[in-house]
């Protein structure tokens, strides 16, 4: 029936009109000169406006563009897009994507025109690939109709280990990690600025969403904290000055989720259980109740066979 109701709608008109952007403006904040960000709503996956969940960026050098994460629809995308242009004639040279999750990915299609390369981590154009009929399945409404793989673009220039761009005059230095809280995160330091988009390493204010290793995301925490930066952009929540100070909220919750999934599989209690029972770091974090219970079981999963 929602597939009837879908293809009514888009005999009428295109589903991208359809489903407008939100009523309020594009919001794009300049983080340094240069650099500029555009804040993600707090809201979850599965409610209205869930296309525009996660913190955009955009570089400026002297010779052209990089774009860190397009946002979950191809609408946001050209939201993006159209924000760059207000403030620059430069081309396009790059299109980042920090990780697969349908957030961050699904507005490449909008830059499609300008031929940048696609950079990613080298695990991502594997993670695509198994996410692709999730995305063509759930989010067709946010792909340009008719929703098709093709508009689900993966990288074509990736990072296995570290990786620099040149934008003219300035250069974004590209790292990618080991299994954390995907299996395929990147995260980008302009050197200029000293500004790090972190991708989803980086939870603020919205409750972490492990979709990786618990552990492996403990260890990259610890690594984040060594580097020297004056801005730092996450994937979700208010950009911040202070990187160390910014990570210890997230990685006091994952101790916590780690040691609570250990005694519960320690006392013989079973998934559902785990799942039901480990209370974890509650604290003041958004939206727990659509990413905790995820979490236990994904942490459970991990540590079970420690």
């Amino acid at each position: 029936m929602r597939g009837l109701i879908l293809a009514l709608c888009c005999a009428a008109a295109s589903c991208a009109n359809l489903r407008a952007g939100p009523a309020e403006p594009f919001n794009v904040a300049t983080v340094a000169p240069g650099v500029f960000v555009h804040a993600g709503k707090m809201l979850a996956l599965d409610a209205p406006g869930h296309d525009d969940i996660a913190n955009l960026g955009f570089v400026v050098g002297s010779l052209c563009v990089a774009v860190i994460d397009t946002g979950g629809s191809v609408r946001t995308g050209r939201a993006l897009r159209a924000a760059i242009r207000e403030r620059t004639s430069l081309p396009v040279c790059y299109v980042v994507n920090t990780h697969v999750h349908v957030d961050h990915v699904l507005g490449n299609a909008a830059f499609r025109d300008d031929h940048p390369k696609f950079v990613g981590h080298a695990q991502l154009p594997a993670a695509l690939a198994r996410s692709r009929a999730l995305f063509l399945r759930d989010y067709a409404a946010d792909l340009d109709a008719p929703a098709s793989a093709a508009q689900i673009i993966a990288p074509d220039l990736l990072v296995t280990d570290t990786l620099d761009l040149d934008l003219g005059g300035r250069t974004l230095k590209l790292k990618a990690w080991d299994k954390a809280h995907t299996d395929c995160d990147l995260t980008v330091l302009d050197a200029s600025s000293g500004t790090l988009f972190a991708g989803d390493l980086l939870f603020r204010e919205r409750v972490p969403a492990l979709d990786g290793s618990a552990l492996g995301w403990l260890e990259a925490i610890e690594a984040l904290r060594r580097f020297n930066v004056r801005h730092v952009v996450p994937g979700h929540g208010p950009v911040g000055p202070d990187l160390s100070a910014a990570v210890v909220p997230e990685q006091r919750y994952l101790r916590a989720l780690v040691a609570d999934v250990r005694a519960a599989l320690a006392d013989g209690k079973s998934l559902s259980d785990a799942v039901a029972q480990v209370a974890g770091d509650r604290a003041d974090w958004l939206l727990w109740d659509t990413a905790h219970a995820h979490n236990v079981a994904r942490a459970y999963q991990e540590l079970e066979w420690e």
